[in-house]
């Protein structure tokens, strides 16, 4: 079974969808003890860095998703997913984020001809054997809808990136947290085959 957190966030459906699509049963959840009895949880997101921290809180799921980091149950973050599991964003300044990884988020800088946000397909760079892209080529392309990107502090825990007017750091992977800034529910086979790679981790 593998739990969806469900804090209002947007697209939690496609997820929901590419996951049974795969042949796997998925919980929306909120409730503590479904969370934490699933063999994966997955924390999706679209939306405000600022906002999804205090939904994160007021539903009581901050201390949930640090008891399933520490149960060691893999865990994956999706695009706004990714950002919270740093501690800061310039989207929310003064908001902290669950600081399970150190990195900041950063706003895309400007570039002329350029838009923010970022809509739209960017090819993968791998590095450090990243266990999402296993038998994955490099330079697939993937899904991305975002303003705001990841700086991590550590460069061993970067597992993809991409370019969109600077490098962006797209996708982690430390012990058993992983996270992409895009959507592989929205990419087509290349996407599906990522998450397929998360369910048998």
């Amino acid at each position: 079974m593998i739990a969806i957190i469900d804090y209002d966030a947007g697209n939690i459906k496609s997820v929901e969808k590419a996951i049974n699509f795969l042949g796997e049963e998925t919980v929306i959840s909120r409730d503590r003890d479904e969370i934490l009895s699933a063999d994966k949880v997955i924390l999706p997101g679209v939306g405000s860095f600022g906002d999804a921290m205090e939904k994160l809180k007021n539903y009581n799921l901050v201390n949930t998703i640090y008891d399933v980091v520490d149960k060691k149950v893999p865990f994956l973050g999706i695009c706004l997913g990714l950002q919270l599991l740093f501690e800061n964003s310039d989207e929310s300044k003064g908001v902290s984020g669950l600081g399970i990884l150190e990195g900041e988020i950063l706003r895309i800088p400007d570039e002329p001809g350029l838009k923010i946000p970022h809509i739209g397909w960017n090819s993968l760079k791998f590095m450090n054997d990243g266990r999402l892209f296993k038998d994955i080529a490099d330079d697939e392309y993937v899904y991305f809808v975002h303003s705001y990107y990841l700086k991590a502090k550590n460069p061993q825990i970067v597992k993809a990136v991409t370019e969109y007017s600077t490098i962006l750091d797209v996708s982690v992977e430390k012990d058993n947290v992983f996270a992409c800034q895009f959507h592989p529910e929205k990419s087509g086979d290349v996407g599906l085959k990522i998450i397929k790679n998360f369910i048998e981790i």
